[in-house]
């Protein structure tokens, strides 16, 4: 029997090799600077039990959970098999890496107030780098159900002998007290919050973003939103005293559509307005109207993290653009 010679081959190879260079995550990366969100993470990184992966790293993580639109364990599955995931979150090739369990805490412990200002950060990104000037801003205002039926509450407050189940009653015997009815054209109903945007019109990209109770009405919630200069176009749900003087606060112009028993309606100045309107209200189009998470505060920390995942997709769409 003759001999077999078998050589055998040991090739090193690093993660960053493993992700293609036209990654959509590669672009993230170098369309937005994260030196400044890494500092202000760090400032609370001495008061969190990170378990040794670092709050920023938990942070790239959960942005990606809402780029993907992914729950707990599909992000933790995610980060553990896929090398985009990992290079992203800045994770080893062989690194263990966070447990489903752990970006609850790290929501918490990032929190609404902290999220704000990472927000306010990329924002002026943005701005500094011309994809946003504030010159004409699109605002509008959706609905998110937190229940879709009502059957154990109305069981409650007939318990309890209520007369109605309504927003004054809700708070005393559902589980999530901030949650409220909203009512929009005399015939939408629904029970939750409200999220009201502003959109920037050059770039489609969010400039600020509220979550609201459901009973807010769109005029009233306007000053959570509004630009610092401009023009803000608007629906119908704008053209009250509420929104003017939200207007009149700021100095911006606002062209927001009459409603048609009004004075100094103006069918064609409508018409315009509204034309200008309709290619941003895809922004609302594409979003998840069911809330995974109780209370404004916590609903207002996703309505950030989606805000920021939407403005970075947009960010690589208009920078292809420019460069051809």
């Amino acid at each position: 029997m003759s001999d077999l010679n078998f050589s055998s081959q040991i090739e090193m190879i690093t993660l960053d090799q493993l992700v293609p260079d036209n990654h959509i995550y590669r672009k993230f990366m170098e369309l937005w600077d994260l030196s400044e969100i890494k500092i202000e993470l760090e400032k609370i990184e001495v008061e969190y039990d990170h378990k040794g992966y670092g709050i920023f790293r938990l942070f790239l993580c959960l942005l990606l959970q809402f780029m993907e639109d992914l729950s707990d364990r599909e992000l933790s599955e995610a980060i553990a098999s896929n090398n985009a995931f990992r290079w992203f979150c800045r994770f080893g090739l062989t690194e263990k890496t966070p447990n489903f369990r752990v970006f609850t805490d790290a929501r918490k412990r990032i929190g609404t107030n902290k999220l704000s200002k990472i927000f306010n950060i990329l924002r002026s990104q943005l701005k500094s780098k011309g994809y946003m000037n504030e010159v004409f801003t699109f605002i509008d205002a959706s609905h998110l159900i937190s229940k879709s039926t009502l059957w154990k509450e109305r069981d409650k407050a007939i318990k309890k002998k209520y007369d109605k189940l309504n927003n004054e009653i809700l708070p005393k015997i559902a589980k999530d007290k901030q949650a409220k009815f909203g009512c929009k054209g005399g015939n939408k109903f629904w029970y939750g919050f409200k999220k009201h945007i502003s959109v920037d019109m050059q770039s489609g990209m969010i400039n600020k973003v509220a979550i609201t109770s459901a009973e807010v009405i769109d005029s009233k919630g306007m000053k959570h939103v509004i630009p610092d200069q401009g023009a803000a176009y608007g629906d119908k749900g704008y053209c009250d005293i509420n929104a003017k003087k939200a207007a009149a606060k700021r100095n911006i112009h606002l062209a927001a559509v009459k409603k048609n028993n009004m004075i100094g309606k103006n069918k064609d100045r409508d018409k315009f307005y509204t034309k200008m309107r309709s290619p941003y209200e895809r922004v609302f189009s594409k979003t998840n109207h069911r809330v995974r998470y109780k209370g404004i505060a916590k609903n207002q920390f996703t309505a950030f993290m989606e805000a920021m995942a939407h403005n970075l997709k947009r960010m690589v769409v208009l920078d292809e653009i420019y460069q051809t």
